[in-house]
């Protein structure tokens, strides 16, 4: 697939006020579109774990009744009905393993994200998505499924830059023989409801399907493990057949090999660039300015990492010097230096946009306890942030125009659809 030239923030919904999708996640929108922005990237949509992590859901499908702004609304007894008949493939699973309720709380997420999804249409902006690569070891896709997963071996991350002693996940690792021999139904189901939800998705650990560290399930730590075989293009092929093609951005970080990219350009996927990399390692690191490709997706940071604010904060004197960043505003000079990136489409973390430091970061990997839990005040992202960004979308050729025409037509602040009458506004 091939990206138009534009920008976007990321910001999961838990992160928003009151973490809900209520009126604050369409103020968003309208910041969104005033600040020139095409696209709202999300973490994944499917419940948490008892840590907050959106990684390790219980359901590689149910969207979490968490987000919901009205989590008693009515639901009929037809609507659920519906519901099953066009999810055949995992309602059952679901069901059984979340118990009454379940189902009609799947019905009241669709009915608010579709409408927050065709409000954010309306106003130019899109929806990116976040495909976790594994599933949680104590949910609904294991119980439902357990002939497509295997024993004795559990998922996890060689030591990196990011974890000295690796980061053992604990997910289980698929039998890939089995997916294979099922035409890959289960992936094929997976993605179709992923895109019934988003315009683009981010398919998480994309090294995965090429190969993927596996970690005996006695150990502690990820130290270790081994690499496997992933399935390669095969499985991409078999969602294709069935889906078209893919709209996928491949996150291609961490421990690449040339094996990775070549599965990356052999699909025509985007990969990722993260911006605040560029200041180390080799010439030829990916992640410098010069060396950045336009098929790509360039971050400020990422949800894994410190924040813009917090990574240049924790450099010594002479690596800030050397960085070339305004010490006063190194995130704007980051954000700045990703809007002008060969990259198609820049994409920011909100708490970059506010320089906010190592406090507003989402995740520290291979740390359980403290994570997924960082929220915007009311008002945070103001109007003076959104010209700002605005304008340096302009500068760089990043506002396409159906968003310019939004903008300069704004709707009501705060305001929603009525769940009962798509496109009407609440007064």
């Amino acid at each position: 697939m091939e990206l138009t030239r534009a920008a976007g923030i990321l910001l999961h919904p838990t992160s928003l006020p009151s973490g809900r999708l209520d009126r604050e996640a369409y103020r968003f929108v309208d910041w969104l579109a005033a600040a020139g922005q095409a696209w709202w990237q999300v973490l994944p949509l499917g419940p948490p774990d008892e840590f907050g992590s959106p990684y390790r859901s219980p359901s590689a499908f149910a969207a979490s009744p968490r987000l919901l702004a009205r989590p008693q609304a009515r639901v009929g007894a037809d609507e659920v009905e519906e519901f099953v008949a066009r999810h055949p493939y995992w309602v059952g699973a679901w069901a059984s393993f979340a118990g009454r309720g379940a189902l009609a709380d799947q019905v009241r997420f669709e009915r608010e994200w579709g409408a927050l999804r065709a409000y954010a249409a309306r106003r130019g902006v899109r929806l990116i998505g976040d495909l976790p690569f594994y599933v949680s070891d104590a949910g609904a896709d294991l119980a439902g499924w357990p002939e497509l997963f295997e024993r004795g071996e559990v998922a996890g991350a060689p030591p990196d830059a990011l974890s000295a002693a690796g980061q053992r996940w604990g997910n289980p690792l698929y039998a890939w023989p089995v997916h294979r021999a099922t035409g890959y139904r289960w992936w094929r189901e997976r993605v179709r409801r992923t895109l019934e939800l988003v315009d683009l998705c981010r398919v998480d650990h994309f090294r995965g399907f090429v190969s993927y560290w596996a970690v005996p399930e006695r150990n502690r730590t990820a130290t270790s493990g081994r690499w496997r075989a992933g399935p390669g293009a095969g499985l991409f092929r078999a969602i294709e057949r069935d889906l078209g093609e893919l709209p996928l951005i491949a996150e291609d970080l961490g421990r690449i090999t040339p094996a990775v990219h070549r599965l990356r350009d052999e699909l025509g996927l985007p990969g990722t660039l993260v911006a605040l990399w560029a200041f180390a390692g080799p010439r030829d690191n990916p992640h410098r300015l010069e060396n950045h490709r336009q098929h790509a997706v360039v971050y400020t940071s990422t949800h894994d990492t410190d924040t813009a604010a917090g990574w240049f904060r924790s450099l010594s004197p002479r690596r800030q010097a050397a960085s070339g960043l305004r010490p006063d505003e190194p995130h704007w000079a980051l954000i700045e230096r990703c809007y002008a990136s060969p990259a198609r489409l820049a994409i920011v973390p909100a708490q970059d946009v506010l320089g906010l430091g190592s406090e507003a970061r989402m995740n520290r990997p291979g740390v359980a306890d403290g994570n997924w839990s960082w929220r915007l005040e009311p008002g945070q992202l103001t109007e003076e942030l959104a010209v700002r960004l605005r304008g340096l979308a302009e500068r760089y050729g990043r506002t396409p125009s159906d968003t310019a025409a939004a903008a300069a037509t704004p709707a009501t602040p705060g305001t929603e659809p009525s769940a009962s009458r798509p496109g009407a506004r609440r007064r």
